[in-house]
């Protein structure tokens, strides 16, 4: 396993992360715990969870499967995604909501800090800098270690960076927004700024739900078992990605990869790490086959040929147009 500092923070993280989400919907308590055992013997020091995932029952796996090895592992969760109770207060990220949820994750985690704590997205009710005092608060007393970000545009970061400055608020040390081959538009500002600013890049969807695995076929339904087919979220991955754009790309990047004798899911986590502005990438695994195949990944440099072969894809998918404040990422 190789490891990245985590933007300017001295906190170094494996490049893959391990992604926790259907812990406890599509892969059952038992499968999941094989999964992070397995992880972690691989070298994955990083896991990814939220309060959101499967109404806590998520975090409450993970606690479980670290139960005497918490020490060992860079631990993530979130906070202030979408409503995670019956009150009115049971969202957002006013400092009423972070207070409750940090217990309640810490309860479920069976830990007494967290080494990450998400902010899930972006509260546009709570002004951010009641959100920056609650989460800076929580540095203070030792329940969080650092403070991210999730889903958030560049406005948003920005804004926060500046008000944590101001008010001497411990900033975001990162931030988690989707990135893949055929979801690229964070290269035009958001992570200019993350290298500008030092602040580490988790990118979540590396494998566009698992339409990047080149397994899926345009003619017949999403398979159950997997992110399409799922009763939760298979609406919200569909919209996202089972598109057909989505689909002709794929097709050139199975041509690609066929060309260069590359598995597509490791060149496509391998395209990902090939930028310097990222951290880590977040790889959710249904078997240890998956994920031994994922963490293949780091072990692929591309070449210059196979980089160029991408961005032809993805001129198609978005052509090369003038866009005020896109700029070319230097990789």
């Amino acid at each position: 396993m190789k490891y990245r500092r985590m933007g300017r923070a001295g906190l170094m993280v494996s490049e893959i992360c391990l992604g926790t989400m259907t812990y406890g919907n599509q892969i059952d308590e038992a499968e999941s715990v094989k999964l992070i055992k397995w992880a972690m013997d691989a070298g994955i020091n990083f896991i990814d969870t939220a309060d959101q995932y499967v109404n806590g029952l998520t975090e409450e796996i993970v606690g479980k499967a670290l139960k005497g090895v918490r020490h060992n592992v860079v631990l993530a969760t979130k906070v202030g995604g979408w409503q995670s109770g019956p009150t009115v207060n049971d969202i957002g990220t006013s400092r009423k909501h972070i207070m409750d949820g940090v217990e309640g994750s810490l309860r479920r985690l069976g830990t007494d800090y967290i080494d990450i704590y998400y902010t899930h997205r972006w509260d546009h009710a709570t002004p951010i800098d009641e959100t920056l005092r609650a989460l800076d608060d929580l540095v203070h007393q030792g329940k969080v270690r650092y403070i991210g970000c999730s889903n958030y545009l560049v406005w948003q970061l920005c804004k926060a960076l500046w008000v944590s400055e101001l008010l001497n608020l411990a900033r975001y040390a990162c931030t988690q927004p989707p990135y893949n081959l055929v979801t690229r538009g964070v290269e035009d500002e958001m992570l200019p700024l993350c290298l500008n600013e030092g602040v580490g890049v988790c990118v979540y969807n590396p494998l566009a739900g698992g339409m990047l695995t080149g397994k899926h076929d345009p003619n017949k339904p999403p398979p159950e078992g997997t992110r399409f087919g799922n009763k939760m979220m298979g609406k919200v991955y569909s919209d996202r990605y089972w598109l057909p754009g989505d689909f002709e790309a794929v097709a050139q990047f199975k041509e690609i990869t066929r060309k260069h004798g590359r598995s597509m899911p490791q060149f496509a986590l391998a395209w990902i790490l090939n930028n310097k502005a990222i951290t880590s990438v977040l790889c959710g695994a249904n078997s240890i086959k998956q994920l031994e195949e994922n963490t293949g990944a780091i072990e692929l440099t591309l070449t210059e040929e196979e980089l160029k072969a991408c961005d032809e894809v993805w001129h198609q998918l978005r052509p090369p147009r003038f866009f005020y404040g896109a700029q070319q990422l230097y990789r």
